[in-house]
């Protein structure tokens, strides 16, 4: 069994820092460069965590789990458009296959209750209402909601404190001297539900909103809202430009949407980040390969599928109290915002 010590030899980092990443400690401030390094040459050794260790002591005839469902509340075009959702699906499907757990049903919506009779769990993928919840979904004994939590006093929940890494953000734009901040995002739905689409407020856009306005510098020109996808970004950016009153920066809710606006600004003839500063948010691998490389929020989604399972297979297996997880996210400063090296 790898140990701590031959990780921290082979990352060149003291083992407690390496012990402190390994186990998800929300209280270390470490850069993600060393983070990287950490997550490497554990990956590299075959290092398996210890709560995945207990977990498959425990698993020893995946069938007493039962039948798993996942249902993607979002249409296969939204998976698509965005590598965020599809990565958190490879990460349940990636977890399922290490244990050993077959799943039994596929659903997106428009579904029935009679699409989810016979499933002992089910992980909600998306964005959806509590009506929903108690309308739809609730029959199934065992849910676990990624990405949204509809009551942390009933049900487990994977998501991250979007609030907090928008926090980081403005607050690092501020810190590079800009007054002139835009925001660029989508609105975002639950679907398919019994009273149609209904508008779910982003947390993204209502604390860049709060946190200009407590500086006295919110200004609602600068806001630019449509679909969460790379043409939108794009669009929404060239009518930024056309507008001929451009912020200084831009903080956009997601990095395919930040692509798109970052397309827009070079076929413009605006230099990124000399003429205008851009940073994302979802920390997809894209980012690290446009002109210049994208700064973003780097969120975990693939290890908040993994999560996920997890809490699944343990509520199956008796625990009755509720857990919310939240996975940390981190910025990765990169040329796009112009704060590299600083």
């Amino acid at each position: 069994m790898v140990t701590l010590n031959e990780i921290a030899k082979k990352a060149q980092i003291s083992k407690t820092t390496v012990s402190r990443v390994l186990n998800e400690d929300q209280t270390l401030s470490v850069t993600e460069e060393t983070r990287k390094k950490i997550l490497k040459a554990a990956e590299e050794l075959d290092y398996i965590p210890k709560k995945q260790r207990n977990i498959e002591k425990k698993i020893t005839n995946p069938k007493q789990y039962g039948k798993i469902g996942l249902l993607m509340y979002l249409s296969q075009e939204s998976e698509f458009d965005d590598p965020y959702f599809l990565a958190i699906r490879n990460g349940i499907e990636k977890r399922m296959i290490e244990l050993g757990i077959e799943l039994s049903k596929m659903l997106r919506p428009p579904f029935n209750k009679k699409d989810l009779e016979g499933l002992d769990g089910l992980i909600v993928v998306g964005v959806i209402g509590q009506e929903e919840v108690e309308n739809q979904v609730k029959q199934v004994q065992h849910l676990v909601f990624v990405d949204v939590s509809p009551d942390e006093q009933l049900y487990d929940s994977v998501v991250i404190d979007s609030e907090k890494a928008t926090e980081k953000v403005i607050q690092y734009l501020l810190d590079l001297g800009h007054k002139k901040i835009g925001y660029i995002g989508g609105q975002s739905y639950t679907i398919g539900g019994l009273s149609g689409k209904l508008e779910i407020h982003d947390v993204r856009k209502r604390t860049y909103e709060k946190m200009l306005t407590e500086q006295g510098l919110y200004n609602p020109e600068y806001t630019y809202i449509g679909k969460w996808t790379t043409k939108d970004g794009l669009t929404l950016m060239e009518e930024a430009v056309h507008s001929g009153n451009l912020p200084t920066a831009f903080f956009i809710g997601s990095d395919p949407m930040a692509i798109g606006a970052l397309k827009a600004l070079t076929d413009s003839g605006l230099k990124v980040p000399d003429d205008i500063a851009i940073f994302g948010f979802d920390g997809i691998e894209l980012c690290e390969f446009v002109t210049p490389p994208l700064s973003t929020v780097k969120v975990h989604t693939e290890e908040m599928g993994k999560v996920a399972v997890n809490l699944l297979v343990e509520r199956i297996g008796g625990r009755t109290l509720p857990l919310k997880v939240v996975v940390p996210t981190s910025l990765i400063i990169r040329k796009s915002c112009g704060g590299e090296g600083i």
